[in-house]
């Protein structure tokens, strides 16, 4: 019977070892192993980097994530340097960027303490000024006032009247941003429908999102609106914050202002997602926005709410995501009535068709398969229209498509974005 010479937990362990922490780390410490510790180094080598490191339940880099807040918690900050350098050194497939690095010290500090983490953020921060021009990252002094929610943007108000209420994100990566989205939401809604896919564009990109006049916190205007109205809404809002040109993705109503926003004020506008919109409506249809304004000022929004969450979200998404309906509706309800009967009035009498062929953005239009408010001709009309303009069609989707299927509508926008 042959026998293997090699010790193929102790190997495996290596490989770990190596892959997580580098290899000028490791073969420093295998170097000054001697007769009175080497045996400590083949027990954590065979135990901690095989027997753990290499189950496959985790991914190496999450093993890294739960390492570094133990050990903040455990004020072990030997061990937390070590994989603080390697973290942000390491293989890619375990490394974490400075954004990924302080977003475990700020978890941390709320389960293992304020004091853990400030001392948590000095040790990482000194490793940061050492390696940073490696990964391409600065330490640079900022005011702690200047600051502001990743998740949320620094919020700010337009100049113009009516002053918009909106939110910046900008690149967590640190660097200067790939490009500038702009994302315009449905009537009825707000810039919250927007935040899942603001803080997965913001990764490398500055992204912007606000609310139309009359919705969420932004200033309403007396009487009935047009969409040139909130186009130029959106345009003194860019200028304000000399964004350059925009990719526009707008949604429903959004996608009404991105197309008028691109006639009037095309210098502003780099790309175009129109998703779940039309460039007009029929006649019957245009009767039935002026019919639902009846009804608004008669009876109030909470009349039409159960009717125009059908319209957002199809029967199987209502009866299974009753939570997420409810969040729409309520935001519907509590919507100020005078600006969302002036942004119905902007929606039905929407009407771009004739100058479709006057946009010279690259186009994507995205439809939803089970969309009824605006059904896959009107954006087979678009695509019709602008030159150059592609459809994609989402399988199990209504008219918010962007909330019924987060993940299909991402994957479109982002591809798309990469062709730009």
């Amino acid at each position: 019977m042959s026998y293997d010479p090699l010790d193929h937990d102790f190997e495996r362990g290596m490989r770990n070892r190596r892959s997580v922490l580098g290899d000028a780390w490791v073969d420093r410490s295998v170097s000054n192993a001697t007769n009175f510790n080497a045996e400590f180094q083949n027990l954590i080598t065979r135990f901690a980097w095989n027997e753990i490191w290499g189950r496959p339940g985790l991914d190496h880099k999450t093993r890294r994530i739960i390492v570094l807040a133990i050990t903040i918690a455990l004020g072990r900050w030997e061990e937390f340097e070590l994989h603080v350098r390697a973290g942000l050194l390491g293989d890619p497939a375990t490394r974490l960027t400075p954004d990924e690095m302080k977003e475990v010290l700020i978890q941390s500090a709320i389960y293992a303490g304020v004091p853990a983490g400030n001392t948590a953020f000095t040790h990482a921060q000194q490793i940061l000024r050492e390696v940073g021009e490696q990964i391409g990252y600065t330490v640079t002094p900022m005011k702690p006032a200047d600051t502001f929610h990743s998740g949320i943007g620094k919020e700010g108000r337009s100049s113009g009247s009516p002053s918009l209420h909106y939110s910046v994100r900008t690149p967590r990566n640190g660097k200067a941003p790939r490009h500038t989205i702009v994302l315009s939401h449905a009537i009825g809604c707000d810039l919250m429908m927007w935040d899942a896919l603001a803080n997965q564009l913001s990764a490398d990109c500055k992204v912007i999102t606000y609310d139309h006049r009359g919705h969420g916190s932004s200033e309403k205007a007396d009487g009935l609106y047009s969409m040139a109205e909130l186009a130029d809404d959106a345009a003194h809002m860019l200028r304000d914050l000399d964004t350059g040109p925009v990719i526009w993705v707008g949604l429903s109503m959004g996608g009404m202002v991105g197309q008028e926003l691109a006639l009037r004020h095309p210098s502003l506008v780099r790309a175009l997602v129109l998703a779940n919109t039309t460039s007009s409506y029929p006649e019957a249809a245009q009767l039935a926005w002026q019919q639902r304004i009846s009804t608004v000022r008669e009876q109030g929004i909470e009349a039409i709410a159960d009717a125009v969450m059908g319209r957002y979200f199809h029967d199987r998404f209502r009866a299974q995501n009753a939570s997420t309906v409810a969040r729409f509706r309520e935001r519907l309800t509590s919507t100020d009535a005078a600006g969302y009967v002036g942004c119905c009035n902007a929606v039905g009498t929407v009407d771009t068709t004739a100058r479709l062929g006057e946009i010279n953005a690259p186009t994507l239009v995205i439809a939803g398969e089970l969309d009824q408010g605006t059904p896959l001709s009107m954006s087979e009309a678009l695509v019709s229209g602008i030159r150059g303009a592609k459809l994609a069609v989402i399988k199990d989707a209504s008219h918010v498509s962007a909330v019924e299927q987060p993940q299909a509508f991402a994957e479109l926008v982002t591809d798309f974005i990469q062709t730009l």
